[in-house]
């Protein structure tokens, strides 16, 4: 206080001030400084930027500030910070016109900028000299300098931030020395610096070194993993190598003896006895088959064919499979294929096979009465009405077939069909559906899962592995398709899948009708007041060849159509009268029904080679057309294999005996060879056979070493003869050595197959074989010899 002005008099008249003008409010100003005493009643208010700030501060609550001035007397720069003063605490949300209510009056404090500074600077200032210079950087373009001159310096530069507690107004604060730094702390900075620099190089260098050793380290043991990964799975291919031909090569003993045993003289119960054998060991042989398939899915080692086939008989090959388990069950079994589906396809048909069967076993072993129908449509007809939704099969409810591809990629598309009208890839819809005890909505998601079921009493009461569907899900994604299911407890379940096949010419044969010149033209009448099952019988009469009429009773469609050769009527309305022409046939669904009260019954489900034949039976038709077409082949199985000369090689006694026995049938002139070693003399040129049965599995030389050696020597003997150091006449002019040899393994492993082919084998037949697997294998070989020969 010592160093202020003085304080004077009033030196004022109040005569000569100004008037504050006419506001609502005034604020006046009480100065307790002693150096501005003198100043007399100035209204706070009256200026515009003192208003702002003095309604700023009772608006926010908080302290404001104004642009610097000079003060009075000193003429030094300063600013006041002004705060209002309310009438009672207001809570930190207090609104603006709340605080305004409150307000009592302002208390402001004026700043003396250069004063302040100075006290700064003498507690931070040290041997050297500070320069602080002050400014106002609220408008930023233009700061206004508070304290401080502009002098420049080469010394080092800081800028602070100031905050007086007024957010409106931005302060900055420049500071540096007016001298260079002196050069020993340079050096100490420098120094300190640079051996920071080192010390982080330095730990930047280690922590390299030791990342990367340690992903060296992550590297190798990943490698190592893998190549343990890789040997498992050999070891495993290998395991199931020799498992399933350790299991399969006694079932084939088995299962032949049984074909052959069928093939002697039984009376009907010993007819019966072997048959309920063969299909138990037949049932044994699916088992494992689904294991190893499954094993192949796992593997990435599954394979699919691409050979023609027609695809409705493979369905009607199906429904043949369950047809006694349909019936004994009482269970209304039927397909229906869409006339816009090809008659021939290229494909896997095997596999297709597989699917179907998987989904129509599925469904026969969890329905009890009712239906199991399966339809087969282009996808692209997914969206039309084929069958009424009001009605089924078997007139019980069923579940909406909608809702088993509503999740189909393809169907959420905007072009769902294109693949499908494509004249070279055809896709196909197939759906199966049944009356049966249906899926409980919680299990749908786990139903592909494999080696799951729905629930611990479905395998006691239905037995079953669980890997059929999951299976089956495998082989529709390799045919490039999808598969779901819709279900509903107790109403039954609905199971569809997609797959494309490519179309073999280019275009659609309608409704795919098979020749049959016996039939063609003729007329029917179908009695049937179920549109549905109407449908379905229709569509296998009209395969062949006759035209078919739908009505609803006999008596009415007699009167308008007079003119047919047959008339079908379902066994429910079938009222035994004796109508003599046209000829009467009963569809039933029973074989046992009473064939006195009807000229004849045919037995579902319907197919178009069973049809025909009990049309043929019926009509008193020849059949010979039939068995013509039958016929017609470049050779029958006896013309081809009858005097034949072929060497089965097969270390099991039993084995050679089946595939003996299958040969002989056919008039094949069999010799036996149980080693590799005895193999490669006899077929050593020159010989008589016409073709080998190879075992691979043998023991001091297996079926893939003995056929190499006999290649080689083959190849040893052409090239003899064609360099001349050897005569042609020795090997009975035969200059290109090539005797057919079949692989004969019961390992069924995609492995072996390609390994057969490496070593020089001509074809591959699985064990336990069936006789027309084996002959369509010889039949391939000597088709192959005979359009080389030509």
């Amino acid at each position: 206080m010592d160093e202020q002005t003085p304080v004077h008099e009033d030196e004022y008249d109040p005569a000569d001030l100004e008037t504050s003008p006419a506001h609502d409010e005034y604020a006046p100003v009480i100065f307790a400084q002693d150096t501005v005493v003198h100043v007399i009643s100035v209204d706070v208010l009256s200026g515009k930027e003192d208003r702002d700030n003095v309604l700023r501060a009772r608006e926010s609550g908080k302290g404001v500030l104004t642009a610097p001035f000079r003060l009075l007397k000193t003429n030094r720069l300063g600013v006041i910070l002004t705060f209002a003063v309310y009438k009672r605490e207001l809570p930190p949300n207090a609104t603006p016109a709340e605080r305004i209510q409150e307000t009592a009056g302002y208390l402001g404090g004026i700043f003396d900028i250069e004063s302040l500074v100075e006290k700064l600077l003498q507690q931070l200032a040290s041997k050297q000299t500070i320069i602080v210079n002050v400014y106002d950087t609220t408008n930023f373009s233009d700061p206004i300098s508070m304290y401080g001159s502009n002098t420049s310096s080469d010394g080092m530069h800081h800028v602070s931030a100031l905050n007086f507690g007024d957010p409106i107004r931005k302060h900055e604060m420049h500071c540096r020395f007016k001298q260079k730094q002196p050069w020993q702390w340079v050096a100490i900075t420098g120094s300190v610096g640079l051996l920071i620099i080192l010390l982080l190089v330095g730990h930047i260098c280690h922590a390299t070194v030791n990342r990367i050793a340690k992903v060296e380290d992550d590297y190798n043991h990943m490698m190592e993993l893998k190549k343990l990964a890789e040997a498992a799975d050999i070891a495993k291919s290998k395991f199931l190598a020799t498992v399933s031909h350790e299991i399969r090569t006694p079932m084939n003993g088995v299962l032949g003896m049984l074909q052959m045993l069928m093939d002697t003289r039984l009376d009907e119960t010993q007819q019966d006895y072997v048959r309920t054998a063969r299909e138990s060991g037949k049932a044994l042989v699916s088992l494992i088959n689904d294991v190893l398939d499954q094993a192949k899915i796992e593997s990435g080692k599954l394979e699919l064919e691409e050979v023609s086939f027609d695809l409705r008989a493979v369905i009607d090959d199906v429904l043949s499979m369950f047809l006694g388990k349909s019936q004994d069950k009482k269970v209304e079994l039927a397909v229906y294929v869409s006339s816009k589906v090809p008659a021939t396809l290229v494909g896997d048909p095997g596999r297709f096979r597989q699917i179907v069967t998987n989904l129509v076993g599925n469904s026969i072993k969890f329905t009890d009465k009712g239906h199991i129908f399966v339809t087969v449509h282009l996808v692209e007809e997914a969206s039309e009405t084929e069958f009424e939704r009001d009605e089924s099969l078997s007139g019980l409810p069923v579940v909406d077939r909608r809702r088993s591809w509503s999740k189909f990629r393809s169907f959420n598309q905007e072009s769902p069909a294109t693949s499908s009208s494509s004249s070279d890839q055809i896709n196909i819809m197939v759906s199966v559906e049944d009356t049966g005890q249906g899926i409980p909505t919680e299990a749908h998601s786990s139903v592909f899962n494999p080696f799951m079921q729905v629930g611990p009493s479905i395998t006691r009461t239905h037995g079953g592995t669980g890997i059929g569907l999951s299976i089956s899900q495998c082989l529709v994604h390799l045919m490039k398709g999808e598969i779901g299911l819709a279900s509903s407890p107790h109403i039954g379940s609905t199971f569809t899948f997609t797959a494309v096949f490519s179309n073999i010419n280019g275009q659609q044969q309608v409704n795919g009708s098979i020749s049959s010149s016996e039939f063609q033209g003729m007329r029917a009448l179908l009695v049937d007041p179920k549109k549905v099952r109407a449908k379905v019988s229709k569509y296998h009469i009209e395969r062949l060849g006759i035209h078919v009429e739908v009505v609803p009773d006999l008596s009415l469609g007699l009167i308008n159509t007079p003119t047919v050769n047959m008339v079908f009527i379902e066994e429910e309305i079938w009222d035994c009268k004796n109508l003599g022409n046209p000829k009467m046939l009963i569809l039933s669904n029973s074989c046992s029904s009473d064939s006195a009260r009807s000229p004849f019954v045919i037995t579902k489900p319907l197919r178009a080679s069973k049809l025909a034949a009990s049309l043929q039976r019926a009509m008193g038709v020849s059949s010979g057309g039939n068995n013509l077409s039958r016929e017609i082949h470049a050779l029958s199985l006896r013309n081809l294999l009858h005097g034949r000369k072929i060497l089965v090689v097969d270390d099991n006694p039993v084995n050679l005996r089946v595939a003996a026995g299958a040969l002989k049938k056919y008039g094949a002139d069999v010799v036996h060879a149980e080693r590799g070693a005895k193999a490669i003399t006899l077929l050593t040129p020159p010989h008589l056979f016409d073709a080998c049965f190879m075992d691979i599995q043998m023991p001091e030389m297996d079926g893939f070493e003995a056929t190499e050696r006999i290649r080689k020597i083959e190849l040893g003997i052409k090239k003899g003869i064609e360099d001349g150091e050897l005569s042609a006449e020795a090997y009975g002019n035969v200059s290109n050595w090539h005797v057919p040899i079949l692989a004969m393994t019961a390992d069924v492993i995609q492995a072996t197959n390609e390994a057969c082919a490496r070593s020089g084998m001509d074809g591959y037949v699985s064990k336990p074989f069936e006789a027309v697997q084996l002959y369509r294998e010889v039949s391939r070989v000597f088709q192959t010899m005979s359009d080389e020969s030509h």
